[in-house]
């Protein structure tokens, strides 16, 4: 005990004179904001700081570059061209829906591991998913999936 007080109490009644020091040295209004790259992003008035930002030459001159720039068409893509009485054609490996069939597509074996089963359903969903075949053929893509997770399944039960 110093003087009467603990020490926790002496550290306390420091610490007090030395923040009421500090609030007296600071003049009222003074900002304490960091200039630079990490200043806020409101202003002390309240309006964002982008309010402060001059935007209009930008603006001004926008409509004269874009005039100046030349025309250019993209090219569609051959896969994307599609006129209306073209109807797309189903890839071969959809109409394959027997479970022999894809049973041999997988060619899942006893010796597969977890791992190589699993890596085994995400290549075959890559091209069998019917998220990613045209509507047309989303029904034989679905039955596809289900056989082939069916089958997996199983092959995975095995292991637990």
């Amino acid at each position: 005990m110093l003087l009467g007080q603990s020490i926790f109490q002496s550290v306390l009644t420091r610490l007090e004179d030395e923040k009421q020091e500090a609030e007296e040295a600071v003049p009222k209004g003074a900002d304490f904001r960091i200039r630079g790259l990490g200043a806020g992003f409101v202003t002390p008035e309240g309006k964002p700081a982008a309010a402060e930002v001059d935007t209009g030459a930008y603006f001004d001159h926008l409509a004269d570059w874009l005039e100046q720039q030349p025309a250019t068409e993209a090219a569609p893509s051959e896969a994307a061209v599609q006129t209306a009485d073209e109807t797309p054609v189903m890839p071969p490996h959809l109409a394959r829906l027997a479970e022999a069939e894809i049973a041999e597509e997988l060619a899942i074996s006893q010796k597969d591991s977890e791992a190589a089963l699993n890596e085994k359903r995400r290549q075959f969903a890559k091209l069998n998913h019917p998220d990613r075949v045209a509507p047309q053929f989303r029904e034989n893509a679905t039955i596809r999936m289900k056989t082939a997770n069916l089958l997996i399944d199983r092959a995975l039960a095995a292991f637990g």
